[in-house]
C-alpha cells in the first residue's frame, strides 16, 4: 500500500468550485450565438489568465475595451462581478472537504486566481475556507501554475516537503508539474474517483 501523505492541497477551480464565464454572462446576453462569440472572442480565458498572474483588472478592461468599443459595458462588469462566476461546489466535494477535515487532515490550496477577485470569494466562502490551513494564490505571487516555482513557495510555506502531500487539479499540466516537484498528484475527474484513491491512502474512511 502506498505511503500515507500528511496534508491535501486543492486547485479551487473546477475541483471544488464549478467556474464558468458563462454563469454570469447568460444573464446579460440573450442570443445563445451572440453569447457564444463574446465568451470565443472577447472576454475568453486567455485573456483571464492574466489575472491569475498578476494583472489588474483597470489595465486588462482597459486594454480590451479599446479592440472592443461595443462591447465595454460587458467587460466592465467582468471584475465586480467575478463571484457570479463560480456556482456552486462540484458534486461530492463539499462532502469529501468536510470529512477530511472531521479527520484532521490538513487542508491547503494553491490556485490560480487574480489577487483581487479573490478576497471576496474567499469571504463568500469563508465556511469552508476556514478549514485551510493556507492558500497560495497565484495573483498575489506573480506565479502560476504550472510554473514548478508556485508549488515549491507553496511546499515552503506550507511547511511540507513534496512528498507529504498530495495535489489534486483537473489540469493535467498542473497534476504533472506537481509531480514534477515531488508531490503525489491526482488528476480530478470527479469527487468520487477522488475519494477512492483518498481512501486507500488512509486519509478517508
Amino acid at each position: 500500500m502506498a505511503a500515507r501523505p500528511a496534508a491535501v492541497i486543492f486547485d479551487v477551480g473546477n475541483v471544488l468550485y464549478d467556474w464558468n464565464p458563462r454563469f454570469l454572462y447568460e444573464r446579460l446576453i440573450d442570443d445563445d450565438r451572440a453569447l457564444d462569440a463574446f465568451l470565443r472572442d472577447v472576454c475568453t480565458k486567455d485573456w483571464h489568465f492574466q489575472h491569475d498572474a498578476g494583472r489588474p483588472f483597470a489595465e486588462t478592461s482597459a486594454e480590451l475595451t479599446v479592440q472592443y468599443p461595443e462591447h465595454a459595458a460587458l467587460i466592465a462588469l467582468w471584475g465586480p462581478r467575478f463571484n457570479d462566476q463560480l456556482g456552486d461546489m462540484l458534486p461530492g466535494m463539499r462532502d469529501l472537504v468536510l470529512d477530511l477535515d472531521a479527520a484532521d487532515v490538513p487542508l491547503f490550496a494553491i490556485t490560480n486566481f487574480s489577487h483581487e477577485f479573490w478576497p471576496p470569494f474567499r469571504t463568500r466562502e469563508a465556511e469552508l475556507f476556514d478549514r485551510f490551513r493556507d492558500i497560495v494564490v497565484s495573483g498575489e505571487e506573480q506565479l502560476v501554475k504550472p510554473d514548478p516555482a508556485i508549488y515549491t513557495l507553496a511546499l515552503q510555506r506550507f511547511g511540507l516537503a513534496g512528498s507529504d502531500a498530495i495535489f489534486i487539479d483537473d489540469r493535467l499540466d498542473n497534476v504533472e508539474a506537481a509531480r514534477g516537484v515531488g508531490m503525489r498528484a491526482h488528476h480530478f475527474t470527479d469527487a468520487s474517483a477522488l475519494r477512492a484513491e483518498l481512501a486507500a491512502l488512509q486519509l478517508l474512511a
